[in-house]
């Protein structure tokens, strides 16, 4: 509730201070921003005291690798797929039938981010704003974003955003997601807050920048096991259970959590800069750093009472709570020059703390611990530099000491043919050890507790990747990747499985033979006058002796739209119709205590529509969706299942807005 009110302050000074409203000196339109031109835009704006026209160039976001963007108002058909709970596009997802409960996966990134493993319940988390998922800003004058969109009976998602800044070189943000979803199942409520605060500094003479951040989350869940009669109450169609509270499901007592804070900061100070050439670019320089990131995380699943859905009990109610305290320091050195290119080399620690209150004890006197503690020891570095043509970029990190010594490499290379086709191919290795959960476990229930600490081995990944960029022919995306050790969650047998029981006994398991994993992604665009016809096709292929990775052959998504400028100009008009079909597989199962999906090799899911109608506008810098979600549910059979026992969402309509506004 703190940070909320915190935000409300925050924008109440913002609207106060906003007497004077921002436009662009371009008459024909009365929107900001319409495309990524840099035009000047009024009134002039006194940074300073000096008076400065305002162009698109001046609202920077930089994002965690450094990268540049603008800020875009315009109204495109990836905005209306990124108009969402993640915010991302959410081609290969599967979303649950509430608002951010869980989102099955229709295809996979084998690559890892970073080589240490994280705590676990990957279900829940998608929303879990990691620190290379947060954003910094540069901005000329305070700027506001908000985010809004309804949710499913009670509830609403806002997505608010302030940043400002005191001098061009010193500029804040603060911004707050407040979620929350009743859902039209029983006891399948989501909730979910996340606050951070940002800040960002460069020094007058440009020899010390500064960026920060802090990040407080917590996702709230009413777990109900899925429908206890999916036959007779869902798939038949009876009139009788269209209304959704009336259909039975398995737990009415069950809710897990996520909550985490974390505080980071990645400083640098140049110890010899030569000066700016013609062109504005240093032609030299030397430079150390520091980067501190200090994180604690837990997953709690709470049940009032046991149930036989996931076994024999030790004690209830149930009370299982995992907890991760991360502390990690970088020194770094890097040195520039325009003509050997960047060079980074630096030295890490990172010490972990992953552990449960209780110590548990087997009949057989076997003990399972409740710690894994440690501290790694690694070394890193990076390159970039353009070779021939080819923009080089190359990433390393590798652990010399500590039980989860690994290392990751990620090699890329992005070659311009001309200014329409662009290439890219990109090289990952990786060896970790797999998420914590899978590890060393321990929950009230007998058959959730096991130490596979010093069994498992590292998870071995290599992927090659190639993507051709073309504005005539379409982006085309190709990606082999090999997996050895690879870890997943399964019912321990066959037996189990018939009988309805396999939550009862889940266990992590490891495939000893490698996987390899095929994917290719084509996307393009036809426009015929004002109207368009989008599409985005994927197919996959995995070979492996066991079928243990399951993931739809082909997914296709094909958006048939319409777009005008309407009422003299006064509003921009995007209207159509998206369908979007995978073919059946044998879909992951949902465990709602370990807040992870597993494989099932039971029940084949999918081969069914999902046909959405949207209506959008932009008015100024203002963009407004209208959505008609899955209106084909009523037609084309009950049988849309997002993971067994548990169905996608019933017809419905959303609606919402995304507004920029500028002091």
């Amino acid at each position: 509730m703190k940070y909320i009110i915190i935000v409300l302050m925050f924008f109440s000074t913002s609207i106060i201070l906003s007497q004077e409203k921002v436009e662009r000196k371009d008459k024909k339109s009365d929107s900001l921003f319409v495309d990524r031109k840099a035009k000047p835009i009024k009134p002039l704006a006194k940074i300073k005291g000096d008076t400065v026209g305002l162009t698109i160039k001046d609202y920077k976001i930089i994002s965690f690798q450094r990268d540049t963007t603008f800020l875009d108002t315009t109204l495109t058909i990836q905005k209306e797929y990124k108009y969402n709970y993640l915010r991302e596009d959410d081609f290969e997802l599967m979303p649950f039938s509430n608002i951010g409960q869980a989102y099955n996966s229709l295809g996979l990134d084998l690559e890892r981010v970073n080589m240490y493993p994280s705590l676990g319940a990957t279900a829940k988390d998608r929303k879990y704003l990691e620190k290379e998922q947060i954003a910094y800003y540069n901005v000329a004058t305070p700027m506001t974003e908000l985010f809004f969109k309804t949710t499913l009976e009670q509830g609403q998602l806002l997505d608010a955003n302030l940043t400002f800044n005191t001098s061009r070189r010193l500029n804040f943000s603060i911004g707050y997601i407040g979620h929350r979803s009743f859902g039209k199942y029983n006891n399948s409520e989501i909730e979910s807050g996340n606050f951070t605060t940002t800040t960002n500094y460069s020094s007058k003479n440009g020899r010390y920048a500064l960026r920060a951040h802090i990040a407080a989350q917590n996702i709230l869940s009413q777990e109900n096991g899925g429908l206890a009669e999916k036959e007779l109450q869902f798939e038949s169609g009876d009139p009788d259970f269209i209304n959704r509270p009336r259909v039975d499901v398995l737990l009415d007592n069950a809710d897990n959590k996520i909550l985490g804070k974390r505080y980071y900061l990645d400083h640098v100070y140049k110890l010899v800069r030569k000066q700016l050439d013609s062109t504005r670019f240093e032609k030299t320089s030397l430079s150390i750093g520091h980067v501190f990131d200090y994180e604690t995380k837990y997953y709690q699943f709470i049940q009032s009472s046991s149930d036989t859905l996931f076994g024999d009990v030790i004690i209830s109610p149930i009370d299982d709570k995992a907890y991760l305290k991360t502390f990690y320091n970088e020194l770094n050195a890097e040195f520039y020059n325009k003509t050997l290119g960047k060079l980074t080399g630096g030295v890490n620690i990172y010490n972990y703390d992953y552990y449960f209150n209780s110590q548990f004890t087997r009949e057989d006197g076997t003990v399972i611990p409740n710690r894994l503690n440690g501290t790694e020891l690694g070394i890193g570095g990076k390159y970039e530099k353009r070779i021939g043509g080819f923009d080089f970029n190359a990433d390393l990190k590798y652990n010399i000491s500590g039980n989860l010594t690994g290392n990751l490499l990620n090699v890329e290379a992005a070659y311009n043919i001309n200014e329409n086709n662009k290439l890219k191919f990109t090289l990952h290795t990786s060896s970790s050890l797999p998420n914590f959960n899978y590890l060393l476990y321990q929950s009230e229930y007998l058959n959730y507790n096991w130490d596979n600490s010093k069994l498992f081995e590292k998870e071995r990944v290599s992927s090659l990747k190639g993507e051709l960029n073309s504005k005539k022919w379409g982006n085309l995306m190709l990606k082999y990747s090999n997996i050895d050790n690879y870890t997943y969650f399964a019912p321990v047998s066959s037996t189990v499985i018939e009988d309805g029981l396999e939550n009862a006994y889940i266990k992590p398991l490891q495939e000893n033979s490698g996987i390899s994993y095929l994917k290719a992604k084509y996307e393009k665009e036809f426009r015929v006058g004002k109207f368009a016809l989008n599409n985005t096709v994927m197919y996959q292929n995995v070979t492996q002796d066991e079928q243990v990775m399951n993931l739809p052959q082909i997914i296709t998504r094909n958006t048939l739209y319409f777009s005008s400028d309407v009422f003299e100009k006064a509003m921009y008009l995007q209207t159509g119709v998206t369908f979007k079909y995978f073919s059946s597989y044998n879909m992951n199962g949902y465990n709602p205590m370990l807040g992870e999906f597993y494989t099932q090799n039971k029940e084949e899911l999918g081969g069914y529509p999902l046909l959405d109608f949207f209506i959008n506008a932009r008015i100024k810098q203002t963009r407004i969706y209208l959505k008609a979600e899955h209106f084909n549910s009523s037609f084309t059979g009950y049988d849309y299942y997002s993971s067994p026992g548990y169905p996608y969402r019933d017809f419905v309509i959303r609606f919402g807005l995304v507004w920029n506004f500028f002091s």
